[in-house]
């Protein structure tokens, strides 16, 4: 397994290959479990997507750009809510919707929604410490009420059931806080908003 040998401060990330001025991190060696590299990156993304989380404006929760668009309480808790499914992914053989009463969560208030991320960020590291290339590599299925909707190995669905999707909600919310004018923070470059310094 390789060891981490530097955690590269957001102020010397650039010299390291960064613009955003995120924390990257360094390893030592070649061979690399799968784990590592999807924890390593789910961390990253959630440095990311906590800074929009947290600039969620309480009072616009119910508000929504469409009436056929996510209300921003529904978006920003589905956001919060994916990172739990990755506990499910690598501890279980399959995930029914149905029979695990799966309710979709809308945030009510700022606080609670990013304890509910933070929370599902910890399950989801957790979870991410130790299972084998082999563990991640077999097939895992995702139901409905019995009906296979999706079947891959569990890497596939940690790629993208719960990382890539959460990027592209990451960039659904930033379009709906720019419309409520809410500063936008760095996500993979500046902003208008937080500009190259």
């Amino acid at each position: 397994m390789a060891r981490r040998v530097a955690v590269v401060s957001p102020h010397d990330a650039e010299a390291h290959g960064s613009e955003s001025g995120a924390q990257i991190i360094v390893w030592e060696g070649m061979k690399m479990q799968l784990s590592d590299l999807l924890l390593t990156e789910l961390q990253q993304e959630a440095q990311t997507t906590r800074k929009l989380l947290e600039r969620v404006p309480e009072a616009a929760l119910t508000w929504a750009p469409h009436e056929r668009s996510m209300t921003l309480g529904r978006l920003a808790g589905h956001l919060a809510e994916l990172p739990g499914l990755v506990e499910a992914i690598v501890t279980q053989p399959e995930f029914d919707f149905v029979t695990a009463g799966f309710t979709p969560y809308v945030a009510t208030n700022v606080a609670e929604l990013l304890r509910v991320y933070d929370e599902n960020i910890r399950r989801a590291e957790a979870a991410l410490k130790g299972p084998s290339d082999e563990h991640l590599l077999a097939s895992w299925r995702l139901l409905r009420g019995g009906q296979v909707l999706y079947e891959m190995p569990r890497l596939s669905f940690l790629r993208t059931l719960v990382l890539n999707h959460s990027v592209h909600h990451r960039g659904q919310l930033s379009v709906y806080l720019r419309m409520q004018n809410v500063p936008l923070p760095w996500i993979y470059g500046p902003t208008a908003d937080e500009p190259r310094t």
